[in-house]
């Protein structure tokens, strides 16, 4: 869980997710969507990746990214057992 809340804890990956949330994208198409380098993103792509937000699946000579939906879940629902 502390690897989930280290990845959210950054501006630039919650924007990433919120892109993702959409549709899933290569690391170019979030790159682009960003003032930042293509390794800073790989960077933040990593991080999400470790705290198991988002998967990577390659298709041809591309990786294209997904949000983890089923963690996301978990999240949740661990946070309204908070409130319990």
């Amino acid at each position: 869980m502390n690897n989930i809340f280290k990845a959210l804890n950054d501006e630039t990956r919650r924007e990433i997710l919120e892109l993702l949330r959409r549709r899933d994208m290569t690391a170019g198409e979030i790159a682009d969507a960003f003032h930042i380098s293509k390794p800073s993103i790989s960077h933040h792509l990593d991080i999400l990746k470790r705290a198991d937000l988002v998967t990577s699946e390659k298709k041809g000579q591309f990786i294209v990214y997904s949000l983890n939906t089923t963690i996301v879940d978990d999240i949740l629902n661990w946070v309204i057992n908070l409130k319990k």
